[in-house]
């Protein structure tokens, strides 16, 4: 009979690490030849291992079917764990490439799909031009991942983290308003007060989409509003196109308008809440000469950002 295999199991099982990296290969791809392939390894050989690794556990770590490989419940245990261990070798291995004086190698970036497309990436041109062998991964999406753990490096949010083991900085406040182009305005007519919405498309994140809660409440209030027609996205990047296709109002954070200077504001009393601006990375990358190169890099562009603001302000 097979044994049950469980975490103190694992915890007083022999560590066979050339086992345990061949049975995350397998799992991560759901085929012995694929991780075969991975590995370059035969798919005998990387059978021999799995039928080893499950003999010395008591345990079935995966359902064969003619589609693939499924892991058992034991295997998603182990795999858990093996996912875990390979993150820590990760951050291992990038503290001790950090420690060479030259900036090098992989950077995962998280952010938010907004502000990742309308301000981050259109910005990467000076980094990488400062950093030459410099690799990012820019990860664009709402969910939070999970930094101590390794999903990424560093990250940028749109409010204060809240996991442990972080070091964080704010780095500005962002607001949400209404904009629209003049070639719209034109031949629509602006906007003088909200009643006049009426007469208007209004273009926004729909309210069952991720975004900040500011600008959530903006699109709710507004939407009290009679308006003569909608159109919704999912993210800014979708209202932004929207709104340069001439196709109304658009409801889009404030630091759009240094990087797209046919936006006219409209109803500028109408705007949401600060939204807090943080980056975030975890304590363990303290000395990381890649996290210092990207942190500066944004610290620097956040002051242009704010001298160009200023400038637009004046003019």
């Amino acid at each position: 009979m097979i044994a049950v295999f469980t975490t103190k199991a694992f915890k007083e099982m022999p560590m066979d690490w050339d086992k345990l990296r061949i049975f995350h290969a397998v799992a991560d791809a759901g085929s012995l030849t694929h991780a075969g392939d991975k590995l370059n390894l035969s798919q005998s050989a990387v059978s021999r291992q799995i039928r080893g690794l499950e003999e010395s556990l008591g345990a079935t770590l995966f359902h064969r079917h003619a589609r693939g490989l499924i892991l058992t419940e034991q295997g998603e245990l182990l795999f858990d764990a093996t996912s875990a261990m390979n993150k820590r070798l990760d951050a291992a291995a990038a503290r001790i490439r950090d420690s060479e004086e030259e900036v090098f190698g992989d950077l995962r970036v998280t952010t938010t799909t907004g502000f990742g497309t309308l301000w981050l990436a259109p910005r990467l041109t000076k980094l990488y031009e400062q950093y030459p062998d410099l690799r990012v991964d820019l990860m664009l999406e709402e969910r939070v991942l999970d930094l101590p753990m390794r999903e990424a490096d560093v990250a940028i949010r749109m409010k204060e983290p809240s996991q442990a083991d972080l070091i964080r900085k704010k780095l500005m406040t962002v607001k949400m308003c209404l904009y629209a182009t003049e070639t719209y305005l034109a031949a629509s007519g602006t906007p003088e007060r909200l009643e006049d919405l009426k007469d208007h498309r209004l273009i926004c994140q729909n309210t069952d989409s991720a975004q900040v809660a500011a600008g959530l409440s903006m699109v709710q209030h507004l939407m009290t509003y009679p308006i003569r027609s909608l159109l919704t996205v999912n993210n800014y990047f979708g209202v932004l196109q929207g709104v340069l296709h001439d196709l109304g109002l658009g409801i889009l954070p404030d630091y759009v308008t240094q990087d797209v200077p046919d936006l006219v504001r409209v109803l500028p009393e109408i705007e949401s809440a600060e939204v807090p601006v943080f980056l975030a990375y975890p304590e363990e990358l303290r000395q990381s000469q890649r996290i210092a190169a990207f942190r500066d890099f944004v610290q620097d562009e956040i002051i242009q950002h704010r001298k160009r603001l200023r400038e637009l302000a004046n003019a």
